[in-house]
């Protein structure tokens, strides 16, 4: 099975880098709360160790998910990482109802406004976690990690949150009396932002594990790998499924009905070394080999039916 295009090893370090970081911050945060009197960051700083597991869950399904194929699993495991980015997208949804319900309970307490020494604890915060959840972001996108881009936003959600927890507080500070509650009424807007986020990669990551086609323009640039082949006239079907951050192909090429079965087999294995070798992260290839009919694609089930 080819690797993928960065070194899995370097992969599975990200939410190890992550965790290192949540507990360092949710540590500063809980401090700075309860000598900045803001139960909000006490509550942020609670919430951020939660996050540690769920970076552990990602680590252990890119974990899982880089073992070798064997006679259980001839296709490998790399469905485990797209349960690990159901995983961390339910865990994701959890935290936005957890802070939303924590918002509205502070909305109805009365309590005192924070230290302004804590705003200077929020952006320290929003800076680190928006930081992190770029670098994380953009290699979940390169790879096509599912997993990786829900802890990315569990990175981003952290910092919407300390966003909103900075604007509440600093509109509290400077209305002075009656405007206490404005950190947790700003909260509760991030909240609907990272219920979002997290509806739509718990979508990608479900339909992942069903098997679900990849988007047309790859499917379009793996039959013109094919087509680039000698030998090969045409290309008939072609199906995709993802798993982990590599794909399964299995292709119908269409070659010269008069040449040998030798012939088609050489042929067929220049279009798996064609695919495997191509940077489009393909994990193995299965050939069909068919004889070329110079009929045009779209009437070719019409002309099955005859």
């Amino acid at each position: 099975m080819n690797p993928p295009d960065r070194n899995s090893t370097n992969l599975t370090s990200v939410p190890l880098l992550g965790m290192a970081v949540n507990a360092a911050l949710a540590s500063l945060k809980i401090v700075a709360g309860v000598f900045g009197n803001s139960y909000a960051l006490i509550a942020d700083g609670i919430e951020s160790t939660a996050d540690i597991v769920t970076s552990l869950v990602v680590w252990g399904g890119l974990r899982v998910s880089i073992t070798p194929a064997n006679e259980k699993h001839p296709y490998g495991y790399g469905k485990a990482e797209s349960l690990a980015g159901i995983i961390a997208a339910i865990a994701l949804l959890g935290a936005a109802a957890a802070i939303a319900f924590q918002s509205i309970r502070e909305i109805w307490t009365p309590h005192h406004l924070p230290h302004w020494s804590t705003l200077v604890v929020l952006l320290l915060v929003v800076a680190v976690k928006e930081s992190l959840a770029r670098w994380v972001g953009n290699l979940g996108t390169e790879v096509d990690s599912s997993a990786l881009q829900a802890d990315a936003w569990h990175h981003r959600s952290d910092a919407l949150t300390s966003l909103s927890a900075f604007i509440g507080i600093s509109i509290g500070l400077i209305g002075g009396p009656g405007y206490e509650p404005a950190d947790d009424w700003a909260a509760l807007v991030a909240c609907i932002v990272i219920c979002y986020s997290g509806i739509r990669l718990l979508t990608i990551a479900v339909r992942e594990l069903l098997d679900a086609a990849p988007p047309k323009h790859f499917e379009d640039q793996i039959r013109q790998l094919a087509r680039e082949v000698a030998g090969v006239l045409d290309v008939e079907k072609c199906r995709i499924r993802k798993s982990g951050t590599t794909y399964f192909v299995e292709i119908h090429v269409e070659v010269d009905g008069d040449a040998t079965v030798q012939q088609g087999h050489d042929i067929g294995g220049k279009v798996r070394s064609r695919l495997k070798n191509s940077s489009m992260r393909i994990a193995d290839a299965f050939i069909h080999i068919e004889p070329y009919r110079n009929i045009p694609l779209p009437d070719r089930e019409a002309s099955r039916l005859d």
